[in-house]
């Protein structure tokens, strides 16, 4: 005997356990109780239970659930499940919603809310009976249609059944010879009705045959000789039509054999199960695997794996700043952007290998059968090849890069949990490493992943315990030796780890968006200590202070940079702002128009890191920047690289070409100052003039005209 069980569904918690405990103590004997907190959830446990043979009698559902309504759920069940017997529990009674479920889905009983435990107990037990004495029916209009099916009995009564019925029937005996089929099956087949009077099976039989496309299981030219052999399966025709087929044979009273064979349409159904099943395992946006699926799959190929002694990987990528985008453009651009990523993802990967999208930004790669960790490499370079051209969208110039972690089976793991979280781990290094660019996993990732997350927590408390400080760095004429900008350069100082490198916690603080508050707070002191060296009337100078990309996505920026210049007093042209060149690249539109009204404003404009983006020699006339500022990566091997020479003499000659002034930066010694002076470089800044040093210091600097060298 098979099992039986009855499902609850509630998406609250308590009342879902409440009834589950109350069915327990009543049926939990006879029934196993299964309980569920959602729709979706619900369709996946009867597929499970129906895929282990698991028979369901009844199903609970509560109506008031957010993702979908206990009615239309009941609706969408009895497409599926129609023997399952269906009670609705509402708090408040709406008859128009009762009467179509009545109608629809043959509504057994609604119980209000809050029930009776004697009422339900009662009601379930009554539900519980019905079903088997539908079940009892049921065998017993089998053993009826089998009893009907004996077409010697009465050809009359046969005939009437036949036309009735709504599936297609066709009778045969053991010769091959038709004995009778309904108009149905004619439709169904799209048979002429004259052919049928010809009782000739090969000719019905053929002209079927020749509209399969799938044959599936069923084999529409084997004549069974076994008394009472039946089967089911499905037949697919060429037109997209999918027939539900089922054959008997029938014991004739002349002692003959004879097979029933009927058909039915179930397209609509098949149609219906295909989408459910996909909806569940796959993502909306771009089709992809979700990460239910890409679990599931991941667990078979480790599997087999083991089995035949093969490696595989595991690759998390993740798009980087994809957040700006979605922020500043809109989510409707952001989608477009995964989709088109999503085409290049699956040109750079092989046939048989997965993608599935685990989230936001975020996918998950599954690389089968590779011969090594090379060979998983390449894969990852092609990909992050084929996301360096730009994209064209609507209107917008996009570029976009990507970070990827990637996992060896069994070298990094070998289970599913293992693989996935050392993956991640690499793909976190290669964020740490600059993003745009791949990490395979090592053992000292997980320990860095920890104190990192340590780390980023302490972050959220430093702007609060004022153990952020403010160093400045001179930006010096060396035509006339004099300061002309300083550089506000944040430090973090903690209590008891001492003071943490920028190059840690900044990129921490942008990822997780603590970089607002903090880069507002140094805009701030920066224009108050900027406000405080005019007070005491030391040479006029401006105060450069850097932009984050994610300050950049505020809609409220320039709001917030007007109402901290009035607040210091700091006038507009002492203040000098510093964006990175990929911003520009990223949001060209966007950073044209903001970075436009900041020089009507009177504010400076500075592009920091120039020389590292992609496009920026074309954007760059497009800007209204006064000042570029040379990389210190084209600096550090300039008298020994001809190469960079070559580059710095473009970029001063770029400048003076448009008027704007060059800096270079990470200048270190009187040589590489001297070099760039004879190109035409007038400004410059780096540890040959000063380290970047406590406001005391700059004070003293400033007063005294005189640098802090390093020499």
């Amino acid at each position: 005997m098979s099992e039986k069980a009855i499902i609850c569904v509630d998406d609250h918690e308590n009342i879902l356990n409440s009834i589950g405990e109350q069915l327990k103590r009543a049926f939990g004997d006879e029934y196993i109780i299964e309980l569920a907190s959602s729709g979706r959830e619900t369709i996946e446990l009867f597929a499970d239970l129906i895929a282990e043979e698991v028979e369901i009698p009844l199903i609970i559902s509560d109506q008031n659930m957010e993702a979908i309504s206990g009615d239309k759920l009941l609706i969408q069940l009895h497409d599926l499940y129609p023997q399952t017997l269906k009670i609705l529990l509402t708090g408040q009674t709406d008859a128009e919603v009762i009467r179509n479920l009545v109608n629809v889905s043959a509504l057994y009983r609604y119980l209000a809310k809050p029930w009776d435990e004697t009422d339900l107990i009662l009601t379930v037990t009554e539900a519980l009976r019905c079903y088997d004495q539908n079940q009892q029916l049921k065998a017993q209009n089998e053993l009826l249609l089998e009893t009907n099916q004996k077409l010697a009995e009465s050809l009359t009564l046969l005939v009437a059944t036949l036309e009735a019925t709504a599936d297609g029937i066709l009778v045969i005996n053991n010769r091959g010879q038709v004995i009778r089929c309904n108009q149905k099956l004619l439709n169904l087949w799209g048979i002429a009705e004259s052919v049928s009077s010809t009782k000739d099976y090969d000719q019905i039989i053929d002209l079927a045959l020749q509209q399969v496309a799938k044959p599936y299981t069923c084999n529409l030219e084997r004549q069974e000789t076994a008394s009472n052999y039946h089967n089911y399966s499905l037949l697919e025709l060429k037109n997209g039509k999918i027939l539900e087929c089922y054959y008997q044979t029938q014991q004739i009273q002349d002692l003959s054999i004879s097979t029933v064979w009927s058909f039915r349409d179930v397209t609509a159904k098949q149609q219906a199960e295909q989408t459910i099943k996909h909806q569940a395992f796959h993502d909306a946006l771009t089709g992809l695997a979700n990460r239910s699926l890409f679990d599931r799959k991941l667990a078979l190929e480790l599997s087999k794996s083991e089995q035949s002694q093969s490696k595989l990987a595991v690759l998390f990528l993740d798009l980087d700043h994809f957040k700006n985008i979605n922020d500043t453009l809109g989510h409707a651009v952001g989608d477009l952007l995964l989709q088109a990523v999503v085409k290049r993802l699956l040109y750079g990967v092989r046939e048989g290998d997965m993608i599935a999208r685990w989230g936001g930004d975020e996918f998950t790669l599954l690389l089968l059968h590779i011969e090594s960790l090379q060979e998983a490499t390449a894969i990852t370079q092609r990909i992050l090849q084929a996301l360096q051209s730009p994209f064209d969208l609507e209107g917008y110039h996009l570029h976009v890069t990507s970070s990827i972690g990637i996992a060896i089976y069994p070298d990094h793991g070998t289970d599913s949990d293992t693989l996935l979280k050392n993956a991640d781990a690499a793909l976190y290094k290669a964020k740490d490493r600059g993003r745009n660019n791949y990490q395979h996993y090592n053992q000292t990732l997980n320990s860095q992943g920890e104190k990192i997350l340590k780390l980023e927590n302490k972050l959220g408390y430093a702007l609060k315990n004022q153990e952020f400080t403010l160093y400045y760095q001179p930006i010096v004429d060396v035509t006339t030796g004099t300061i002309t900008k300083m550089e506000a350069l944040l430090r973090w100082r903690h209590p008891k780890l001492g003071l943490i490198s920028p190059n840690i916690f900044i990129p921490l603080a942008e990822e997780n968006g603590l970089i607002v508050p903090i880069g507002e707070w140094v805009l701030e002191q920066a224009c108050l200590q900027n406000k405080y060296w005019q007070q005491i009337r030391v040479t006029p100078l401006k105060i450069a202070v850097n932009l984050s990309p994610r300050q950049f996505q505020e809609s409220d920026l320039i709001d917030k940079i007007i109402n901290i210049l009035q607040t210091t007093g700091l006038p507009t042209s002492c203040l000098e702002l510093e964006i990175t060149e990929t911003l520009t690249i990223d949001n060209c539109q966007i950073a044209k128009n903001v970075l436009t009204k900041f020089k009507e404003m009177g504010i400076s404009l500075a592009m920091d890191d120039f020389g590292t983006g992609y496009s920026s020699l074309s954007y760059l006339k497009q800007f209204p920047f006064s000042t570029l500022k040379i990389d210190r990566s084209f600096i550090n091997n300039l008298l020994g690289d001809p190469e960079d020479q070559a580059i710095i003499k473009a970029m001063i000659s770029l400048g003076q070409g448009l008027g704007i002034s060059i800096v270079a930066e990470g200048v270190e010694t009187k040589e590489v100052q001297d070099f760039l002076q004879s190109l035409g470089c007038r400004y410059m800044q780096g540890y040959y003039f000063s380290r970047p040093v406590a406001a005391e210091s700059a004070t003293q600097m400033l007063q005294n005209k005189a640098l802090l060298r390093a020499d």
